[in-house]
């Protein structure tokens, strides 16, 4: 567990951007729903920005319960700026969940992979880009591999 959370840890720090505005979102959304269309995947795809939905797809396969499993990742990137893959595995690392340990509703809130901060070097988060409808290592690892994709495309 602890080789995989410093794994973490080092996407969010390698995975920066040095701004992020619409064309960016739809840019990096477009590119996962290629991704999703290409390898046939049921994914929901989401972009935001200081809250306001700048891109959103659902590809084949997918159902409303994608938004909501969706909304409940955005809700703990937005509160503890990490990926909600990050602060599941510390938390399974310490034996905790996210609701007794910061009194949350486990209704509202997902530590499941799949959703990333947008952090900008020298701002901080500024937003997040969350997929979900496969396995949440899946889910993330598809959100890292599209940024990583975009920002390496980035003069």
């Amino acid at each position: 567990m602890e080789e995989l959370i410093a794994e973490l840890v080092e996407q969010e720090e390698r995975l920066r951007f040095t701004r992020f505005d619409n064309d960016d979102a739809w840019t990096l959304g477009s590119l996962l729903v290629r991704l999703g269309k290409e390898r046939g995947l049921p994914i929901t795809i989401d972009i935001r920005r200081h809250g306001h939905q700048l891109f959103h797809a659902a590809l084949p396969g997918t159902a409303p319960d994608n938004d909501r499993w969706i909304e409940r990742k955005i809700r703990v990137v937005e509160r503890l700026n990490a990926s909600s893959f990050l602060v599941g595995r510390r938390m399974a690392a310490k034996g905790q969940a996210m609701d007794a340990a910061y009194g949350v509703d486990p209704a509202d809130f997902a530590t499941h992979g799949g959703a990333f901060p947008i952090r900008v070097v020298d701002v901080g988060v500024v937003g997040v880009v969350t997929v979900s409808g496969l396995p949440q290592a899946d889910d993330h690892a598809l959100v890292v591999e599209a940024i990583g994709l975009f920002l390496a495309s980035k003069p």
